[in-house]
């Protein structure tokens, strides 16, 4: 752990933080560069739970492709702590307060005032109920196609879907996969892992071989802090924010999974708009401090 000055009794001394982060995947650790670079007091606070958890490769993301995101974190936070502004502490925030118009976040019972927040702490996956799905979730069972699709190139795949998403995704696989089988999930009794893919077993027909599959999860966000500070959300549940992460709460920026900018149809999934997202969010926290 690193304060801005390398030592754990200044960082005690630390009045006020120019940013806190609450969220250590790609967005708070893209936040968190762009504010040691220009050398401002910065904490990012990392629970060590992460969406991708599960994933073991992560696609689609220039000069990491196919890289383990465990070990994009790790150089993440490598190259940040070459920066003497910023701390890294393994620990998940309790609370984000707003009284006396000062902005803090509680961590182990302590309050640490800040000028402005960036929340990254991105959401949960509500998986359908069934067995074996759980289990292969972040790697034969996948809900990407731009991440996760090229993997199973020329075999067939699975679309566990009824809803009007399942032909969409269906459309956007068949140049990749030799077969595409829609399959409502209320057909699903279980999902088995083979030797090089996945068995489900139906209610009704023998069951589908297949090398993977796609499915829509449901999502609910994985901390109460937009519900603590009252921040206005978009109709797809997400924060809604502007393109630099601005929340409707002043100081206060979201940024990866459960933001919603209001130029886009809804959240982006996506490493590398999460990336670009955090790093907007961190200029834009620099202007504004320039500004006052």
């Amino acid at each position: 752990m690193k304060s801005h000055d390398g030592s754990e009794r200044n960082r005690k001394e630390l009045v006020v933080y120019d940013a806190i982060i609450v969220g250590g995947g790609p967005a708070g650790l893209q936040a968190a560069l762009t504010l040691g670079r220009m050398h401002r007091h910065t904490l990012l606070l990392d629970s060590g739970a992460y969406r991708n958890g599960t994933v073991r490769h992560a696609h689609n993301l220039l000069t990491n492709d196919g890289r383990d995101p465990a070990e994009i974190r790790r150089r993440g936070r490598a190259e940040i702590g070459t920066y003497e502004t910023v701390e890294i502490r393994d620990a998940a925030a309790e609370a984000v307060v707003r009284r006396d118009d000062v902005l803090s976040v509680v961590v182990d019972d302590e309050h640490l005032p800040t000028r402005a927040v960036i929340l990254a702490t991105g959401v949960i996956d509500d998986l359908p109920p069934i067995p074996g799905l759980t289990e292969n979730w972040g790697d034969r069972v996948a809900n990407c196609p731009f991440c996760h699709g090229h993997e199973f190139a020329d075999r067939a795949v699975a679309v566990v879907n009824a809803t009007p998403h399942a032909a969409v995704l269906s459309r956007m696989l068949e140049p990749v996969a030799s077969e595409v089988h829609v399959v409502d999930p209320a057909r699903v009794q279980r999902v088995d892992r083979t030797p090089d893919g996945l068995r489900l077993t139906l209610t009704e027909g023998g069951p589908l071989e297949v090398a993977g599959a796609f499915i829509a999860p449901t999502w609910h966000a994985s901390a109460p802090f937009a519900e603590q500070l009252d921040l206005a959300r978009g109709e797809s549940g997400a924060v809604r924010t502007d393109a630099f992460g601005r929340t409707s709460a002043p100081g206060v920026y979201a940024v990866g999974d459960h933001a919603h900018p209001e130029h886009l149809p809804g959240p982006m999934f996506s490493l590398a708009a999460a990336i670009a997202a955090g790093q907007l969010a961190a200029v834009a926290i620099v202007q504004a401090l320039v500004a006052e």
